[in-house]
């Protein structure tokens, strides 16, 4: 026998009631009076009583109604799924660009603030080597520690002569003579080789005033400040 869909299965066991009750009828009714089928099953059909075709037809019927109601649940879910995939994307996309947003305002301040320390730096250069430059110092023979430091503090700005102080404490001990037995570097900040001073002055060799002038150039031009070269000499024993 065709298998025969749900709602063909219905239909039948439908049909089948009717038929028992119209049995049932005839069997307490008038024998004088039969039923027709067609009266006692108040013209519902079997699928079985169907021709061949159309049970097909029912059958496919049934089938494609199933497949309408499946296809739109699943064009329903797929909808969903979409939606949801379009939401977290975008809920993504805007945390990426609020933190580039972030990143480029962290790093134009980064470069603003290192271009106004560079700017401080070159100004308060400028105006050191102006003060030192038309500062005078009457040479004498010969200079004490305490003397050649009275010297620095004319020289050196305030804020910056402990830091460079604190070089030339370790670099010469404050000896504007200190000669390095090993690479000839010589006076207070040991330059090397020493005669790079004579840019401050043809007396380098023997005034304090002069290599700490070429001195506090050097670290400001090298480092930025003597702070900054101290900085660097803590990190790696030299400068």
């Amino acid at each position: 026998m065709s298998p025969i869909s749900a709602r063909g299965f219905a239909v039948a066991s439908a049909t089948a009631v009717t038929t028992v009750g119209a049995v049932v009828g005839v069997a307490q009714g008038n024998a004088l009076h039969p039923v027709d089928d067609a009266q006692a099953t108040g013209g519902s059909t079997l699928l079985a009583d169907l021709p061949v075709g159309e049970q097909v037809e029912v059958q496919t019927a049934s089938l494609s109604q199933q497949a309408d109601v499946q296809a739109t649940a699943a064009d329903a879910t797929a909808k969903k799924t979409a939606e949801e995939t379009a939401r977290k994307q975008a809920a993504k996309d805007a945390v990426a660009k609020q933190q580039a947003a972030v990143d480029k305002a962290k790093a134009e301040a980064e470069k603003e603030a290192k271009e106004a320390k560079e700017r401080a730096q070159t100004k308060a250069a400028t105006e050191t080597q102006s003060a030192s430059g038309s500062a005078t110092f009457v040479q004498q023979g010969s200079y004490s520690a305490s003397e050649v430091q009275a010297i620095a503090r004319q020289i050196v700005p305030g804020g910056q002569f402990q830091c460079f102080s604190n070089i030339v404490e370790h670099e010469s001990g404050w000896n504007y003579k200190a000669v390095n037995p090993s690479s000839g570097a010589y006076g207070l900040v040991q330059a090397y080789p020493g005669s790079k001073m004579s840019s401050a002055g043809a007396d380098w060799r023997t005034n304090p005033a002069t290599q700490i002038k070429w001195g506090l150039n050097y670290m400001n031009v090298r480092y930025g400040s003597p702070c900054d070269a101290w900085d660097y000499w803590q990190a790696n024993s030299s400068y």
